[in-house]
């Protein structure tokens, strides 16, 4: 039995099949778009063959920033449009964007200078690497960019002996470090239910699908509910592309007839660590280490969630597919932050969790993949209905690049802009006091829970953390999943009524942060499952189903063995959620 939010999805598209806009691809690109096209009035269909932000959007370095690198490329545009962009997430999302210092450890002075110079006649090559005098210049120009408008503190710089003092454990080769800041994403696939939640709330004619594949019916469009098989029929009047790497692959069974074109999207491969080293993590002093590898990539790692996130690789691909950290770029990133941290035993054991995904970048000839833009740009396909394809893009400038899709859709059906969403707040960022402890004070006085929790639940939730708790304080299974876990039963029945859930390992990658924290069990995932099971009314061989479907997919694609879930079970020590 689906839930009664899918429920009523369904039915609003069997009552009337008729849409503005059709929206495909439910990343944060096509949440984002989705938005800002229903907010303009229009009725707008999303459609996701898979769960909302379950490829690319789900596989992000978790930072939101300006892009200090793509100065070197030249794109100085694309810089001012991120530095908007994150300040405006800071004030939108306090809940689950905040500032991240940032530091880049300097062994060189002069080296790097000609980089900018490389990039803007063409050069694709690997660049110098960059030393202390490029890289002020650099950070120089960022606070520029910013000087009207500045939210976060200005650039330092620090010599050798300073910068030992506050983090000894780094390179002792370094000569001077330089802090700046940025600002980093705690749940970037809770943004996007988040943006959801809100369109449905403003634009209750909408509607947003996942689980569901979308492809012509002769004149029209058929969707096909991937849970009942259920086949609608649709009709509209413009198609918004917004499949990223798959994009050349979706691209032609949405057009009314086969036109072969040059291919848009020259993706590459970004995987990255969730490691469970205390030491490592006392070791970053609250900042990323932003730096290069010997190869002349960048690397990055920083405090997420209680662990360390380490990153990333940047590996062409040649066909869009579900991809997974290889053993060689696992040992890769290890052995970039033992050359930051050379004192520091860093282990393949440590690692409790990884993931990968293909960035759809705009095709490039270029030979070192750094150099590819970051930019993105709409491109219009003739058809009934016209297509438009959203190419390229990054989780900083989604906003913005929806806005321009947005403009473009809204010109081809003559229809103007109603809203602007620069200054929107978004989901549990709406009313946010100037602090989280604030909230959590009212939080623990209102309701009288403990301040784990109230900490927990303002974390994932903002000031949505009001409703979770209405709902769950009002039920007898508002008990703690497993002993000594912020999560609670009733909290899990709560997001599969209000968050899209449709399987296991929605629930358990992407509503909740169980899995990439490294706190998944065999225990919990049984007691997840049984809860969904009950709640969704799933038979027990749909229950067992999900469970084998879910343990596989932590092998295949994360690096979570068996072993692993039942040593969990068996020897947990610290608090999930």
């Amino acid at each position: 039995m689906p839930s009664q939010q899918r429920d009523d999805s369904i039915e609003q598209i069997r009552r009337n099949g008729d849409f503005d806009v059709v929206v495909v691809g439910g990343g944060i690109n096509g949440i984002g778009v989705y938005r800002e096209l229903a907010l303009q009035g229009l009725r707008v269909l999303l459609v996701e063959r898979r769960d909302f932000c379950s490829g690319c959007s789900s596989a992000p370095s978790r930072m939101i920033h300006g892009g200090l690198r793509y100065l070197e490329n030249g794109e100085l545009g694309l810089v001012r449009e991120s530095l908007r962009e994150r300040d405006a997430l800071l004030l939108n999302a306090p809940h689950m964007v905040r500032p991240l210092p940032t530091t880049i450890p300097i062994a060189r002075t002069f080296s790097g200078l000609m980089n900018g110079a490389a990039g803007f006649f063409g050069w694709s090559g690997r660049p110098s690497q960059r030393g202390a005098l490029p890289i002020k210049v650099g950070l120089m120009l960022y606070d520029w960019a910013t000087r009207h408008r500045r939210l976060l503190p200005k650039h330092r710089f620090r010599r050798a002996r300073e910068t030992s003092r506050l983090w000894p454990a780094l390179s002792p080769r370094l000569r001077f470090s330089a802090t700046y800041f940025d600002a980093w994403i705690s749940y970037p696939e809770r943004l996007c239910v988040e943006l959801l939640l809100d369109t449905k709330r403003l634009a209750p004619e909408c509607v947003a699908l996942n689980h569901a594949k979308i492809a012509r019916a002769g004149d029209h469009f058929a969707v096909t509910d991937s849970q009942s098989s259920e086949r609608l029929q649709l009709r509209t009047r413009v198609i918004v592309n917004a499949t990223g790497a798959w994009l050349d692959e979706s691209l032609e069974l949405l057009r009314d007839e086969a036109r072969r074109s040059e291919p848009f999207v020259s993706g590459t491969k970004g995987s990255h660590l969730i490691i469970d080293s205390d030491e490592l993590y006392r070791a970053l002093n609250g900042h990323m280490i932003f730096f290069e590898n010997d190869d002349g990539r960048v690397c990055i790692m920083f405090p997420y969630l209680g662990r360390v996130l380490a990153g990333s690789t940047d590996i062409r691909v040649e066909k869009a597919e579900r991809v997974r950290c290889e053993p060689g770029e696992r040992d890769y990133i290890l052995g970039a932050l033992r050359e930051a941290f050379p004192s520091i035993e860093i282990t393949a054991e440590q690692v409790v969790f990884s993931y990968s995904g293909i960035r759809p970048l705009p095709r490039s000839d270029h030979e070192f993949t750094g150099r590819i833009s970051r930019s993105h740009f709409v491109h219009r396909l003739e058809g009934t209905p016209p297509q438009f394809c959203m190419v390229g893009g990054k989780w900083t400038t989604f906003r913005a690049f929806a806005e321009q899709t947005a403009d473009v859709v809204l010109a081809e059906l003559g229809r103007g802009r109603v809203r602007d969403t620069l200054a929107l707040p978004i989901g549990g960022g709406a009313n946010f006091p100037a602090s989280a402890q604030d909230l959590e004070a009212v939080l623990v006085s209102r309701y009288g829970i403990s301040d784990e929790r109230a900490a927990w639940l303002t974390d994932a939730y903002g000031t949505r953390a009001h409703d979770v708790l209405a709902f769950c304080l009002d039920r007898d299974d508002d008990v703690p999943l497993v002993a000594g876990c912020r999560l609670t039963r009733a909290e899990i029945v709560f997001l599969c009524r209000t968050e899209y859930v449709v399987g296991l390992e929605d629930m358990l990658l992407r509503r909740t942060p169980l899995s990439i924290r490294g706190d998944i069990s065999t225990l919990i995932i049984e007691r997840v499952a049984a809860i969904m099971g009950e709640e969704l009314g799933w038979p027990p061989e749909r229950r067992a189903s999900e469970i084998r479907s879910f343990i596989r997919d932590l092998e295949d694609y994360h690096g979570v063995t068996g072993e692993m879930l039942e040593q969990r079970t068996h020897h947990r020590s610290i608090p999930c959620g």
